[in-house]
This record gives C-alpha cells, structure tokens and sequence, in this order.
C-alpha cells in the first residue's frame, strides 16, 4: 500500500465512519422525532452550555501548565503561551487528522521552543498513559456501579469477535516489531532506535520531576473540570439535568471512548450518548440532541481557538518578551 493511499484511508475511513453513523442514528427517527430533536435543540440552555466550554477551556490551561513538569526534566522550561497554543492546535489537528495532533504539538514545541521533537512527543505520550489511566479509573468506577447494564450495551455495539480479531493483529504486530528492532541491520532500524531512545528519555521523565505532586495535582484538576464540564452540560436540558451519579458517569465514559472512533468524534460521540442514555431511560431524541449539543460546543471552541493559535503563535514568537 502506498504512503499516500495509507494517509488518504486513515482520513477517509473514520469520517466514513462518522457519517455512517450519523446516517444511521436519523434513519430510524420518524419525521415526529426529528421535529423532536429540533426542538431539543431549541429550548437548550446555552449559557449552561458556554460555561461547561468554559471549564473545558480552564482544563486545557492546567494541561499546558502541567506539561513543563514533564520537560524540566530534560532542561526545558518553555512559554506557558506557546504549550497553551501547542494544546489547541493539537486539538483542532485532530478533528481533521485522527491521531496527528500528538505529533503537530512536539512540532510546535520543537519550532518555537527548541525542545526536540522525540523529546517533546515523549513526554505527551508519557502525559497520554498517565491520562489513559485516569480514564480507565473512571471506567472501572462504572463498571463497579452498574457492570450487567454497560456490559450489554458494548456487547450489542461492538462484536466481540471484532474486539479478539484487532487484540491478535495488535500483538502479532508488536512481536514484529521486537524481531525487527532485535535482528535487522537497517538504518531503518538505526534511525527508530535513536528516536526511541529519544522518546524513552521524555517518556520516563515523569520519573526525574521534581514536581510529582504537583503533577498529579493538575492531572487530578485536569479530570476534574472535564467531568465538571460533562456534568454541567447535562443541565442545558431538562431531560438530562437530573441523571443519576451512576449514569452520569458511564455516560461520561462511554462518551470519552467515542472520541477515539472518528474524527474527535464526529458522528460517534451523539451516538454513543444518546444509545448508552437510552439505556438507562432517557428518549433516544433527547440524548441525541444533548450528545450533538456537547459535541458542537466542544468542536466551535477548539476550530475557535484553535485557529487563534495557528494566527498568534508566529506573532506571539516574533515579539520580545
């Protein structure tokens, strides 16, 4: 397969995904329930729904801020600015490019901050497993609460045969990887053995900080407001403002999941709430609506700042400060 043709389906094949899926959810609305969702839509508490963006926004501050604990480290102090930038376009790489946003905020880092990027991307992967662990913690703590109710809904969604197939490719390709990082002579190997080493030193580099209270002070923070975020979104509207705790927080899971699915979500993430809502009583109308009202608002203010990014880190660098 050519690079090209990779690039093009690793694009094209999770927003097909999302408009399948979108496709599929409003075939089996009748026109009643689509005037339904619409007005949903309608009688919305927007100004509940800017303050859950809001605090969205105060979780990605606390992300760049959390960020130099893992470069210092390694001799880097860099601009909050520039790691607050580097988050959001990251963000908004991501609706477009599933997965780049990792590598175009080591990019930024590297550009404007001389932190090299095997580094820089060692230390966001280093920030993504400590993060993946608190999502697992919450998905634990769903499990715990109602495990019969969630492990139906993903047994009637995802086929476990789908799920065992992607586990078994999963490692035959990492025992390749091994043979080939062990046995071959290539500068292919030379060149991904000195970026791996690159990446080990930011990856471990939470281990060296001096700062690992406050590290995870932020991380806690950080999950914090987006839960905070998700829960005062559910008061936008009437149908979804007086969930249980159990169901709020599966919902938040099921709905963090989504996003690796598609483009940020696209299509997936109002798919998954709104079934995973059903679930537990709330109309199917009412949770797709809520789940386009979270995604949209979420999506605006990430394209929203974003491009700012994009438009004032050059302007922002070029200035002394």
């Amino acid at each position: 397969m050519s690079r090209s043709l990779s690039k093009f389906l690793k694009i094209a094949l999770p927003l097909g995904l999302g408009i399948f899926l979108i496709w599929y959810s409003y075939s089996r609305f009748s026109p009643e329930q689509i005037e339904e969702i619409k007005i949903y839509f309608g009688k919305a508490d927007y100004a509940i729904v800017a303050l859950s963006v809001f605090l969205s926004f105060l979780s990605h501050i606390s992300r760049a801020y959390r960020w130099n604990f893992m470069l210092e480290p390694m001799g880097y102090k860099t601009k909050l600015a520039n790691n607050f930038m580097a988050v959001y376009i990251a963000y908004l790489m991501n609706i477009f490019i599933p997965k780049s946003g990792e590598v175009s905020r080591a990019i930024v880092l590297d550009k404007y901050e001389k932190v090299p990027f095997e580094k820089g991307f060692g230390s966001i992967i280093s920030e993504r497993v400590v993060d993946l662990i608190f999502l697992f913690l919450f998905t634990i703590a769903a499990l715990l609460i109602q495990f019969d109710v969630l492990f139906a809904y993903l047994k009637e969604v995802v086929e476990p045969t789908k799920m065992l197939f992607a586990m078994a490719t999963l490692i035959a390709l990492v025992v390749f990887f091994f043979l080939f990082m062990k046995h071959s002579k290539s500068n292919l190997r030379n060149k991904l053995k000195k970026f791996i080493s690159g990446l080990k030193e930011g990856v471990f580099s939470i281990l060296k900080m001096k700062k690992k209270f406050a590290f995870l002070l932020h991380t806690c923070i950080i999950w914090a407001l987006y839960f905070l975020s998700f829960y005062t979104a559910t008061h936008a509207l009437s149908e979804t403002e007086f969930i249980s705790a159990s169901t709020l927080i599966i919902t938040f899971v099921v709905g963090s999941f989504a996003f690796a699915f598609t483009n940020s979500g696209f299509g997936s993430y109002p798919f998954f709430v709104a079934g995973i809502l059903a679930v537990f009583g709330i109309a199917e109308t009412a949770g797709t609506a809520f789940g386009w009202i979270v995604w949209t608002s979420s999506i605006a203010s990430i394209i929203f700042f974003g491009g700012l990014s994009f438009l004032l880190l050059p302007v922002y660098n070029r200035v002394k400060l």
